[in-house]
């Protein structure tokens, strides 16, 4: 009576809570250990060091820092300017290198790996690209700190795979690799 086409499973066991099937298995498990928090911070800082000396190069050269005193109207469009250079460079990195293999320069020093929730694989191109736009998009052009804060304390106390926004959008985790 449960045969489908589209291989719907069959209702969960009697007593066996609401949305409980017979394939309860944990997605992490056979996976790496979840990443420690505060290595994730500092492969965090470690990545943000490195696109932000790109960051300042190119606004310079693009005319977008200028070193003087007082403020203009000039300066909110060079910072509008310097944001999307940002944003753009900031999504792009970590696209290229969760694509590549899961680890930014930052995650390889600190032993970290993003991975697929569902299977432990190295996300695609795609997923990587959402992830980084709900990590940078907002973070660039809203309120950093506050943006900061909250993916901060979501990773810190997430259960039970210590996501943030960003990770529960792309629907993966950061675990470790040594």
């Amino acid at each position: 009576p449960y045969d489908s086409p589209y291989g719907r499973e069959p209702p969960p066991t009697a007593g066996a809570p609401f949305g409980a099937g017979p394939y309860g298995t944990d997605p992490l498990a056979g996976m790496p250990p979840l990443a420690d928090s505060g290595k994730r911070v500092v492969a965090r800082v470690i990545d943000m060091v490195i696109v932000l000396a790109v960051v300042l190069l190119l606004s310079w050269a693009f005319g977008l820092i200028r070193f003087t005193a007082g403020a203009d109207d000039a300066a909110y469009g060079d910072s509008l300017g310097t944001s999307a250079i940002a944003v753009v460079l900031f999504m792009a990195y970590d696209t290229y290198f969760t694509t590549r293999n899961g680890q930014t320069p930052g995650k390889q020093l600190m032993k970290l790996r993003t991975a697929n929730l569902d299977d432990g694989s190295t996300p695609t191109w795609q997923t990587s690209l959402l992830r980084a736009a709900v990590l940078w998009i907002p973070f660039a052009f809203c309120c950093a700190c506050v943006w900061t804060a909250i993916l901060g304390v979501l990773i810190l106390f997430d259960k039970p795979y210590k996501q943030g926004l960003h990770d529960k959008a792309a629907k993966t985790v950061v675990v470790s690799t040594g």
